[in-house]
């Protein structure tokens, strides 16, 4: 938030503020239990898979959670208001129930979201008032003594009774509610979990003209070629299932169909059936036996009956079935019963919006086509085509808007030719002018917009509760952002959206959540590597759409500063500020932020005041320019906060109070000029991410105390000495993510294999951690290489990633093949040997292979089909030094997709043997990544025939360049 000398948020409380009843101040004892994230789960026995805090329910679960563990542990605290705060619980566990189940109803009268809508906002503000009051009431037990003990009390005496009175108020208010409720017989009217629909929205797909359809030549081939393609060797006469799968409105069903009317000619009979999102499983078997031209009798008939039916009919015949739409895995275990594998060459295509789904119908001979968005041009020639009916019609009048709006639509066919639609015929500038700014929230409510939103609503409300809320929380970031996997997941955390759930941690469990989103096609993923995205990207159109619905439950606010009004009856509980207004731009009126749980800035700092803000888990202005130092003055104010996150170049310091936030769960100063932490870092006893720059400077013991710490990015050495502090990382047992950066260079001769072997040493007790998962290593400078034979991992070693870049070794360890759980392994080594390549392919379950070596011993460096690597799917290589001859053997790298090798030249000659290097024995290879470098470590020394290394001195034959 802003933070200017004479308006920060953050300045010093004077005496004024020290009577606001909703004021924080340090509580040791019973906010332990209460708001620690990790023990927000209070009743084990009977706790449900529900996140504590949602969307549409707010903070309720977590409120009765709350107030059960009040009554049960504080009775002695609460006298005086135990009445108030028992009849709040009991009313607010009746009213739960209904809460919940509107949860899933997309219609819901005016009356019911109006009582919805208040008592989530009720069970809100109850939550501050009893988070206020318990503070003061802790605090009381902290004053003076004697005569100025007697004052103490006296003056305490007044935010008392403010704050009795206000549980008063808060009680008439959940009377009124319940009176309301009965009012309405809310539990007595039906709140259908899904619309009725007077028209199946993918309807018109299945009647679309060939000569409207724009882009659709490419993927019709490409699937057309993977239903007649041999797999593996076996013959084309198996049957075969492609499942398409993308986003809703991305034109699955479209396609489809062409290619159904394109091939329906080669089968003996064909069906198109659609399964829909609450699939009559009888219904689509009798669909598909009218396609096939089954025509007897089949109305009464159950499922048990047309399967057996359609199996016989079936038997002999070459067949090709549509299944369109298919939402979950049950309805197609059931529907593919009734269509047997007859070896006459017959096919199954579905479509579906869910990547899990899709690789589950084809994991048993077939393959998922993911749909790609349109091209630029063909978007361009879309909406040309559906607005003025002619795709080469000159536009030049218009400008820039269309490029700008096909933009928004980011390929998405049916938001383009939704666009195209309201600007049908339309030629003035100022109405395409007029539609690219009414695309977000206005779009969605546009009547022409409808069959967007009914696709969009269909997928919304597919997805569970909890997973629906994280989705809404992405409506904080702006267009086109790339979003972080680990910052979003630490995010979730601090707000309560992620559940607890025995045997599993919460970032597994929210690393699932942040998996099934993309799965579900509701989120893009960005740089995957098989499987695991580091980050994300949300569809403009989605997001569009998720604004208006965060919107509308008042989850997430966001404004423009520029034009900052705010209408709203309701508090503001998470804020998105995106000012890009070079003046001083003043937020609206700071009283509307006192109970704010998330504030989030992109641009430029803005005026306003944080410190009314009692409630705040979240402060986000990692992405905010112009922040300085005196901004975080009071910072210790936000006693609640769980997530901080700076990344101001103008951050040179963090105050010592910063200590205080003892509620603290990640800190991220990623970015800033803070080269030194406040040694009061160590009170921060729930602390588990902490991320730094590694010229961050830790004093002595400080490390050793963080016992709560679970993550750690950058730990920087810039000198010997500094190495033994590894020796504190010991001590934390919870520790999963270590990332270490070496930046100092060795002292020549023995005094530097000396400290070599002291540095192995404290680096190989990190691996006694049983905890640890991830230890990245990187080495920015000169160092000898390292033996680590003299490891020894622990026997519950669950190690997943280790990388020791940069970090020279001489040899592959024996003891690597016993970390069962290794994924990706990344290595430096000198030269390459037979054995070393046995070792690393014997390690079971490693995923992702990248080595970087100066050449193979005996120059050369081969892979036999007997060296293992059966998981490996992602191989790198780069050779330092020219001559070494690369080979992969027949049945080598089995299951290896992606291919990366890195080589070089002698003196402008290839010298690494044959071009092919055995590619073709690597049966799964999809992708080959090629670098040929123009030198290589030392053109005049590098002698890759050497047999043997020991590791005692610097490497014979090879001066070691980094470049």
């Amino acid at each position: 938030m802003e933070l200017t000398p004479s308006s920060s948020p953050l300045e010093p409380i004077n005496a004024q503020l020290l009577t606001l009843p909703n004021l924080l101040l340090p509580h040791r004892d019973l906010f332990t239990q209460l708001v620690n994230a990790d023990i927000m789960e209070l009743n084990s026995a009977s706790a449900t898979k529900a996140a504590l805090v949602n969307s549409s329910m707010g903070v309720m679960e977590q409120l009765l959670s709350k107030l059960s563990k009040l009554l049960e542990e504080e009775y002695d605290k609460l006298r005086g208001v135990s009445k108030q705060i028992k009849f709040l619980r009991d009313e607010l566990s009746a009213m739960s129930t209904t809460l919940h189940m509107l949860a899933d109803a997309e219609d819901l009268s005016g009356n019911m979201r109006h009582w919805r809508d208040q008592v989530r906002e009720l069970a809100y503000d109850i939550e501050d008032c009893i988070d206020a009051f318990m503070d003061r009431v802790d605090h009381e037990h902290e004053g003076p003594t004697g005569i100025l003990g007697l004052f103490h009390k006296l003056k305490k005496l007044i935010p008392r009774h403010e704050i009795t009175k206000e549980l008063e108020e808060l009680k008439a208010r959940a009377i009124e509610a319940s009176e309301r409720h009965k009012r309405y017989s809310f539990m007595e009217q039906p709140a259908h979990r899904s619309r009725s629909y007077g028209v199946d929205p993918r309807l018109p797909a299945l009647y679309e003209e060939i000569d409207r359809l724009v882009g659709i030549a490419g993927p019709k081939k490409e699937v057309i070629e993977l239903l007649a393609m041999e797999m593996n060797g076996s013959s084309s006469a198996k049957l075969r299932v492609v499942s398409i799968a993308g986003c809703g409105g991305l034109g699955k069903t479209t396609l489809a169909k062409q290619v159904y009317d394109t091939i329906r000619s080669q089968f003996s009979c064909a069906a198109f059936a659609s399964v829909s999102q609450t699939p009559d499983v009888r219904k689509i078997l009798r669909d598909i036996a009218k396609g096939v031209g089954f025509i007897q009798n089949t109305g009464d008939d159950d499922e048990q009956q047309l399967i057996d039916k359609l199996r016989g009919y079936l038997q002999d015949k070459r067949y090709l079935v549509v299944l369109d739409d298919v939402w979950d895995a049950e309805a197609w275990k059931i529907i593919k019963l009734a269509l047997l594998n007859n070896d006459h060459g017959s096919r199954i295509i579905t479509t579906t919006r869910n990547a899990r789904i899709a690789s589950f119908i084809s994991s048993q001979g077939g393959n998922v086509y993911q749909m790609k968005p349109l091209s630029f041009s063909d978007s361009k020639r879309l909406i040309f085509k559906r607005a003025f009916g002619s795709e080469s019609l000159s536009c030049t009048h218009l400008g820039s808007v269309p490029d700008e709006l096909l933009r928004k639509c980011g390929g998405l066919p049916l938001a383009i030719i939704t666009i195209a639609s309201i600007l049908n015929d339309q030629h003035a500038k100022s109405e395409w002018d007029r539609v690219l700014n009414d695309i977000g929230y206005a779009l969605a409510r546009n009547s022409g917009a409808g069959t967007m939103t009914t696709i969009l609503s269909l997928s919304y409300f597919d997805i569970p509760l909890h997973l629906r809320s994280c989705l809404l929380y992405l409506s904080v970031f702006p267009e086109d952002y790339e979003i972080k996997k680990q910052h979003l997941i630490n995010r979730w955390t601090a707000e309560g959206l992620v559940h607890a759930e025995q045997g599993r941690t919460k970032y597994e469990i929210a690393e699932s959540y942040f998996n099934d989103l993309i799965n579900r096609s509701m989120i893009q993923p960005i740089d995957v590597k098989y499987g695991q995205a580091k980050a994300c990207r949300v569809h403009d159109i989605i997001l569009d759409y998720i604004k208006c619905k965060a919107s509308e439950e008042n989850f997430v606010t966001s404004i423009d500063a520029v034009g900052h009004g705010y209408t709203s009856d309701y508090k503001v509980r998470r804020l998105c500020v995106s000012n890009y207004n070079e003046g001083n731009t003043t937020l609206w009126a700071s009283k509307i932020l006192t109970q704010v749980r998330s504030v989030t800035i992109f641009g430029l700092p803005v005026k306003t005041s944080l410190l009314p803000s009692t409630a705040l888990r979240v402060l986000d202005i990692g992405d905010c320019r112009g922040m300085n130092d005196h901004h975080l003055a009071s910072i210790e104010r936000l006693f609640h906060l769980m997530y901080l996150r700076l990344c101001s170049r103008s951050i040179h310091k963090l105050p010592e109070k910063i200590g205080e936030l003892q509620y603290l769960q990640t800190l991220d100063v990623q970015g800033t000029s803070i080269n030194e932490l406040p040694l009061t870092i160590a009170k921060l006893q729930r602390l588990s991410h902490l991320y730094v720059n590694r010229e961050v400077k830790f004093q002595d013991g400080m490390i050793g105390q963080m016992l709560s710490l679970e993550e750690m990015r950058v730990y920087g050495v810039q000198s010997c000495d500094q190495w033994k502090s590894l020796q504190e990382f010991g001590r934390l047992t919870k520790l999963k993510i270590l990332e270490i950066k070496w930046n100092s260079d060795m002292p020549d001769g023995s005094e530097g294999i000396i400290q070599a072997k002291a540095i192995q040493t404290y680096v190989g007790t990190l691996l006694s951690l049983c905890n640890l998962q991830n230890l990245y290593i990187t080495d920015a400078s000169r160092m000898y290489p390292l033996s680590l034979e003299s490891w020894h991992p622990d026997a519950s070693c669950g190690l997943r990633n280790l990388w020791l870049k940069g970090f020279p070794i001489y040899k592959v360890p024996n003891w690597i093949v016993s970390l069962g759980n290794l994924r990706v392994l990344k290595l430096w080594i000198f030269f390459l040997r037979s054995e070393d390549i046995v070792i690393l392919g014997a390690i079971p379950s490693l995923v992702l292979l990248k080595l970087t070596a100066a050449g193979g011993t005996s120059g050369r460096i081969i892979i036999h089909g007997s060296d293992g690597f059966r998981s490996l799917k992602y191989f790198y290589l780069s050779i330092g030094c020219c001559g070494t001859a690369l080979e992969f053997g027949a049945g080598s790298m089995p299951k290896v997709e992606h291919l990366n090798l890195v080589l070089c030249v002698h003196k402008m000659e290839f010298r690494n043997g044959a071009c092919s290097f055995g590619i073709q024995h690597l049966l799964a290879l999809s992708r080959i990544e090629f670098q040929i470098r123009g030198y290589c470590w030392d053109d005049n020394e590098c002698d890759p025939t050497v047999d043997e290394y020991d590791g005692t001195s610097q490497p014979p034959h090879c001066q070691i360049h980094k470049r």
